[in-house]
C-alpha cells in the first residue's frame, strides 16, 4: 500500500498520457457509480465504495505493471538491436570504411580489414593506405547506384555515401564469374558463302575445281579449329559455323582476317575467291538466330560481298572487310530473269509508280524514265514521282526538255498526287536507292510498302524495306541506268522503244556516275552506253545538261582554295558555318581534289540550304571512303560515299571526321583497300 501512494508513481499521471487517460476514465466511472448507488440506498453505496476502492487499486496496479513491462521490453529490444547492429557491422560480409572530412580513415569493419592483412589503416589517409581504392572513391563518389569495380584482383559492388564519408564494398567475384561465363558461352550462328565460286569454276577442269575447293575448305577448317568453332560444309560454296560468344569477340578484335588470307592466297593462284559471312547472336531461339544469320549474309552480299556482317536481331550491324572493289558477277541470264520478273509484277499491278532519291541526279532521273518506258512497252501505266521544286540545275534543264515530250510530261506527278492515285494493287519501283528515308516520298513508300521493287547499284545498308517483292541490287554496276538499259533487250519488239530524250538522260546518268567512264566502268557499262547511243542519245544534249552556272563554278573553286591535307594522303575542304552550298557543287569539288598528285581520298564538308551538314567523300579505290561515311551514319561505294548530319555545325562535323581519319586502327586496318 505504501508503494501505491509513492510520489513517483503518482507522477505517472503527469508523465504518462496513456495511464493518465485510463485513470481519469476509471475515476469518472467510479464517481458516477457511487452517486447512483447512494441515490438508490446508502448501504448499497457503502458496498460500492469498497468494491470501487479495491477495483481502482487493482486496475492502477495493473497499469503500472503494464507500463513497467513495456519499458523493460523496449529496453531489452533496444539493447538487442544495438548489439545486433554492432555484430552485423563486425561480422556481416560487407566491407565498410568510414572517413572524416579530410579522407582520414576513422574505422573499418573486420570484413574489410582482411584485405589490408596486418597493416594499420585507422588514422591514415586513404590514399596512403591504398592508392587505387582512393582513386576509385574519387572517380565514383558522385554515383547514386552501386557499380561493379575491380580491386585486389577481385570484383566488388562499390558504393560511396559522400554525405556520411562511408565506403561500401561487397565481394561479387563469384557472381561476376558466373555472369561472364554465361555471356561468354552464349551461342552464335554464322553462314559463310563463297561469293564468286560458281563463276570461277565455270572455266576450270574437275581437278582444278577440286583443288580450289579443298584449299578453301581446309583454310576455313583450320581457322575454325584455332578459334574453337564448329564448322560444317553445307554445299560447295556454303559453310555453317557455330561457336561461343568469347570466340566471336576474339574474331571481331582480329577483324576476321580469314577474308584477307583466302583472298590473297587464291589471288596468287589466279583464282581470287572472296567470302561473305553473316553472323547472328544473342537469341535463345536457334531458328530465329539462323534466320538472322541468313539475313546478315544477304546484307553482306547486297553490299558487294567480301565482308562480314555481325548483328543480333533488332540491333545495329557491325561490318568487317569490304576492302575490295566488288567483282562483276552478274550475267545476261540474271538481267533476263529480273526483267521477266518485273514484267510479271507490272502485269499484276493496276498502275506503277517509280521514284528516285530526294535531290535526284541524272542517274536517278534516267532510271525513272527507263522504267516508265519499259512499263509503256508492256502496255502498263507508269507515273514518275518527282518534286520539281527542289531540283539541281541539270535536272531543271532536263525538265525543260521534257516539256517538249507531252507523253512523258503528263506522267510526271508530285508526291501528293501519287499518294492520292495509289491503291493496294499499285506497284512502287524504287530506283538508285534502297533507303526509304531518302526517297522523294517516304510517305508513298509507307503506303505501298508491301508492293515495292528495288533497283539500285549502291551497297545495301541496314535501313532496307522489310518485304520487297523484287530486289535487283548490283554494287559492281556503274549506275542504275546501266542495269535498266540491259533490260530493254528483253522487252517486246513490236512496241515503241527509247526516244532520244530518254536515251540521252540514261547515258548522262552513266557518264556522271562513272566520271566520264573513268571509274567503275566495266565491259557491260560500255555495252549499255553503246545501246543508248544507238537509240539516239545526243552528246551535245549531254553537254547541255551538264553545264553549270557561274555561282556553282565559283563556289566550287572557293571550296577547293581552302583545302587542307591530313596525313599527306587525304584532302579536306570545309565550307563556312554561315554559308550554304549546293550538294552537287560539294561533290564536284571532292572529285576535282582527286586530280592532285598523291591524294588517295578527298572529303568536302558543307552546310546545305536546309541546315543539314553534308559530307562528300571520294577516293581512287585505294582508300575505302564508304567505311568512313558509314561510321558517320552515311554510306555509298568504296570510292564514292556521302553522309548527311543534322543538329551539328560544320566545325563539329569537321572535328569528328578528322578524329576518325586520324584513328590509327581504322586508317591502318579498316580503310585501306586492295584491287582484285
Amino acid at each position: 500500500m505504501k508503494d501505491f501512494f509513492n510520489g513517483d508513481r503518482w507522477l505517472l499521471f503527469v508523465r504518462d498520457g496513456a495511464v493518465r487517460a485510463n485513470a481519469i476514465f476509471l475515476l469518472s466511472l467510479s464517481i458516477i457509480s457511487l452517486v447512483i448507488a447512494f441515490n438508490l440506498n446508502w448501504v448499497i453505496g457503502l458496498i460500492m465504495v469498497v468494491f470501487l476502492a479495491v477495483g481502482l487499486y487493482i486496475s492502477l496496479n495493473q497499469l503500472y505493471k503494464l507500463r513497467d513491462d513495456t519499458n523493460t521490453y523496449l529496453s531489452d529490444l533496444t539493447y538487442q538491436l544495438e548489439r545486433g547492429q554492432q555484430e552485423a557491422l563486425l561480422d556481416m560480409p560487407l566491407g565498410m570504411i568510414t572517413m572524416d572530412d579530410h579522407e582520414m580513415v576513422k574505422w573499418i569493419n573486420p570484413y574489410m580489414a582482411k584485405y589490408f592483412k596486418l597493416e594499420t589503416v585507422v588514422g591514415k589517409p586513404l590514399s596512403d593506405v591504398d592508392f587505387k581504392l582512393a582513386k576509385l572513391v574519387k572517380k565514383y563518389q558522385q554515383e547514386k547506384q552501386p557499380l561493379i569495380v575491380s580491386w585486389k584482383r577481385r570484383r566488388f559492388e562499390f558504393l560511396v555515401q559522400e554525405r556520411f564519408h562511408t565506403i561500401y564494398l561487397m565481394d561479387v567475384t563469384r557472381y561476376q564469374q558466373i555472369e561472364e561465363r554465361y555471356k561468354n558461352e552464349r551461342v552464335f550462328v554464322g553462314q559463310i558463302y563463297l561469293d564468286n565460286y560458281i563463276e570461277l569454276t565455270q572455266g576450270m577442269n574437275d581437278s582444278e575445281v577440286s583443288n580450289l575447293h579443298n584449299y578453301v575448305t581446309s583454310e576455313i577448317s583450320k581457322w575454325a579449329k584455332v578459334n574453337h568453332l564448329l564448322m560444317k560444309v553445307i554445299d560447295d560454296d556454303n559453310y555453317l559455323i557455330v561457336g561461343y560468344q568469347r570466340s566471336l569477340d576474339s574474331l571481331e578484335k582480329k577483324k576476321f582476317k580469314i577474308l584477307d588470307v583466302i583472298r590473297n592466297n587464291t589471288t596468287k593462284q589466279n583464282s581470287p575467291v572472296t567470302l561473305s559471312v553473316g553472323i547472328a547472336y544473342g537469341e535463345h531461339d536457334l531458328m530465329k538466330m539462323a534466320n538472322t544469320a541468313q539475313q546478315n549474309l544477304d546484307l553482306a552480299l547486297g553490299r558487294g560481298g567480301d565482308q562480314v556482317v555481325v548483328r543480333a536481331e533488332d540491333s545495329e550491324a557491325r561490318f568487317y572487310g569490304g576492302k575490295t572493289n566488288p567483282m562483276e558477277k552478274r550475267t545476261r541470264v540474271r538481267a533476263r530473269m529480273i526483267s521477266q520478273a518485273m514484267q510479271e509484277l507490272m502485269a499484276e499491278a493496276d498502275q506503277i509508280f517509280v521514284m528516285g532519291h530526294n535531290k535526284p541526279d541524272m542517274d536517278s532521273m534516267g532510271a525513272c524514265l527507263g522504267i516508265r518506258r519499259i512499263a509503256s512497252m508492256n502496255s502498263h501505266n507508269c507515273w514518275i514521282v518527282l518534286d520539281t521544286e527542289h531540283v539541281h540545275s541539270d535536272i531543271a534543264r532536263l525538265m525543260l526538255e521534257i516539256n517538249k515530250y507531252k507523253d512523258i510530261k503528263d506522267h510526271i506527278i508530285t508526291p501528293d498526287e501519287a499518294m492520292a492515285k495509289a491503291t493496294s494493287k499499285s506497284l512502287l519501283v524504287m530506283v538508285d536507292h534502297s533507303k526509304p528515308s531518302i526517297s522523294i516520298s517516304p510517305k508513298l513508300f509507307q503506303q505501298l510498302q508491301n508492293r515495292v521493287m528495288i533497283i539500285d547499284h549502291h551497297r545495301r545498308g541496314e535501313e532496307f524495306p522489310e518485304n520487297p517483292l523484287l530486289v535487283y541490287i548490283e554494287p559492281y554496276a556503274s549506275s542504275t541506268c546501266e542495269l535498266i538499259t540491259e533490260m530493254f533487250e528483253y522487252q517486246p519488239r513490236d512496241s515503241e522503244s527509247l526516244n532520244k530524250l530518254e536515251a540521252t538522260t540514261m547515258l548522262t546518268g552513266i557518264q556522271v556516275d562513272t566520271k566520264s567512264f573513268t571509274q567503275r566502268a566495266g565491259t557491260r557499262t560500255f555495252d549499255a552506253a553503246s545501246y543508248l547511243r544507238s537509240a539516239g542519245a545526243d552528246g551535245l544534249m549531254i553537254q547541255h545538261f551538264m553545264k553549270e552556272n557561274p555561282d556553282s563554278f565559283l563556289n566550287r573553286n572557293h571550296l577547293i582554295s581552302n583545302v587542307k591535307f591530313i596525313n599527306d594522303r587525304m584532302a579536306l575542304c570545309v565550307g563556312e558555318d554561315n554559308q550554304s552550298y549546293d550538294p552537287v557543287t560539294a561533290a564536284q569539288a571532292a572529285d576535282m581534289l582527286l586530280q592532285m598528285d598523291g591524294i588517295d581520298a578527298s572529303f568536302v564538308i558543307t552546310k546545305r540550304a536546309d541546315n543539314v551538314i553534308s559530307v562528300s567523300a571520294r577516293s581512287m579505290g585505294d582508300f575505302n571512303v564508304q567505311l568512313v561515311m558509314e561510321k558517320m551514319g552515311g554510306g555509298g561505294h568504296l570510292s564514292n560515299a556521302a553522309t548527311q548530319i543534322k543538329g551539328k555545325t560544320v566545325s563539329q562535323v569537321r572535328d569528328e571526321l578528322v578524329d576518325l581519319l586520324n584513328h590509327k586502327e581504322d586508317s591502318d586496318s579498316d580503310l585501306e583497300t586492295t584491287e582484285e
